[in-house]
Formats: structure tokens, sequence, C-alpha cells
């Protein structure tokens, strides 16, 4: 299924970056005629802006907020589901406890679990609960590579919050935040409330105050850009990203969740170096 993200990510490849239809249906892993699909759509969309008078500019931003169209084929029900991971989890931390404790006869087999998950009324196989604790046991310690990036190739945002003695009386703001992955260039605005009004005025003053655009912008899941999420880590935009992404015509990454570390620059910017970038109120 070919998402939002995807479908941009095929118009910037190819009326940006000069890529051909070969090459992004290699890369993203697409058919060849979903890429043609979509760069005649567009195309057919951007002359029908022109015949009606309308901003050439902004038939990206548009075509690309909008969902691919497809049938969606009757789906069957998975049978590993949230909830029986979740039971499957219980029991094996109820065997690490056992273990710990001088009880390993008492330790849950793998066919144990199944048997008790198919007790408690779950329809599941064997090879699925097998499948499931062996990807578990293999699970390897999370590693942090550190980055290397170019010049106008990454930028980060986030928002923080200030406290700030106005007129003698407390108040807390917000600060809109962006840091460049490669030269930590920080620039700020500051806020009353963290909408998506003032999400799109900080991207909008942004690249007008260093009169250009970064090739990819990189978020935490915060409410402005994600609409919701799909599935364990695909996450659905929200149509202002989309938008800001397709006039602008810059990337988009989203961090893993939980994972702040991800976009470090920022994190640091505002924690640790808030005096050194310029803050327009």
């Amino acid at each position: 299924m070919i998402t939002m993200g995807q479908k941009q990510e095929v118009i910037l490849r190819f009326f940006r970056d000069g890529d051909s239809k070969s090459k992004i249906s290699r890369d993203l892993k697409l058919h060849r005629e979903t890429v043609r699909k979509y760069i005649t759509e567009y195309l057919q969309a951007k002359e029908k802006e022109k015949l009606e008078g309308h901003h050439i500019e902004g038939v990206l931003s548009s075509y690309v907020s909008k969902p691919p169209k497809y049938h969606r084929p009757v789906s069957v029900k998975k049978a590993l589901t949230e909830e029986v991971r979740s039971k499957i989890d219980e029991y094996l931390e109820d065997n690490d406890r056992k273990c710990r404790e001088g009880m390993r006869k008492q330790v849950m087999l793998k066919k144990d679990i199944h048997e008790a998950l198919i007790e408690r009324g779950y329809k599941i196989g064997y090879t699925t609960v097998c499948n499931y604790i062996s990807q578990k046991k293999n699970q390897e310690r999370e590693a942090y590579i550190r980055q290397n990036y170019m010049p106008g190739e990454s930028c980060e945002f986030d928002w923080g919050e200030l406290y700030l003695v106005i007129n003698g009386e407390k108040r807390k703001v917000n600060m809109a935040t962006f840091t460049s992955s490669y030269g930590n260039y920080r620039f700020a605005m500051l806020f009353e409330k963290q909408d998506t009004l003032a999400f799109m005025e900080s991207h909008i003053e942004f690249v007008h105050f260093i009169d250009g655009v970064y090739q990819e912008m990189v978020y935490d899941n915060m409410r402005v850009v994600v609409r919701k999420f799909v599935g364990k880590s695909e996450r659905e935009p929200t149509r202002a990203l989309l938008q800001l992404s397709g006039y602008y015509k810059f990337r988009y990454r989203f961090c893993n969740v939980g994972k702040g570390n991800e976009k470090g620059h920022v994190e640091r910017s505002i924690v640790l170096r808030l005096p050194q970038c310029p803050v327009l109120i």
C-alpha cells in the first residue's frame, strides 16, 4: 500500500531531483506503473490549475495532501494482535521471575504458552507463537551511530517552553526552534500556543529568514505533524505538514517513538544553548 509520504517522494524525486521513473521504482520498491500513475496525475493537476488560472506552485502541496486512491482488498484478521503479544510477554516475564527464584522446572515452554492462549480463547497457531518468542529473545541491544550531514541537508524542529517576566507578570511561552544538523545554526520564535497556525507561521518565517529550504525536516511525534499512527511504526502526517512540505519541496522524517536522541541537535539547542539563537517575537 503506497502512503502519502511515498506519493510525495515520487513527485519530489522526479521533478526536483531529476530521478528517472526506473530509479524511483527501484529505490522506493514501487511498481513502475504506480510511479508512472502518480507522475501523470500530478502533471494533469498542474495543467488543470494552469487552465483555471490558479497558483501553479500550490499544485504539489494540494496534490500530495490527498491520500492515494486504491481498492482495499478484504483483510484477514491478524492472530498476533497487541493483546496476544502482551499476554505472551506476561508469560515470558513470569518465566524470568521463576528462573531468578530457582524454579526452572516450572518455566512454561513454547507449547505450554500456546496451549494457555488457546484455553483463554485466542485463535493463534503454534508456529506464530514460536516465531514471536524467538524474535523477542534474539533482539539485540540498541546501538547508537554518529551521523554525518552535508550543508543544507537536514534541519530539526521542536517545541520548547520558556518562562518570561512581562510587565512584572511571569508567563509561560512556547518556543518553536529550528536547528541545522550540519552546523548547529539555530532559529527560534515565541508563540502563546503550540498549535497548527504557530507551526506553519514559524516554518514560513524560518524559510524567509534564511532565504532557502533544507532538503529534509526532522520531527518527533508531536500532534501538529502526526495526524495518527498506522500500524506499529507508520505515521500519517497532518495536512499542515503536507502542505508545507509540498509547497517548499522538502522531505520530512519522523523520529521513532520515545527516541528524542534521534534529533539531538535541536534538543540541546532548547536545553543548553538558547542564548546563541536569534529569537523573533
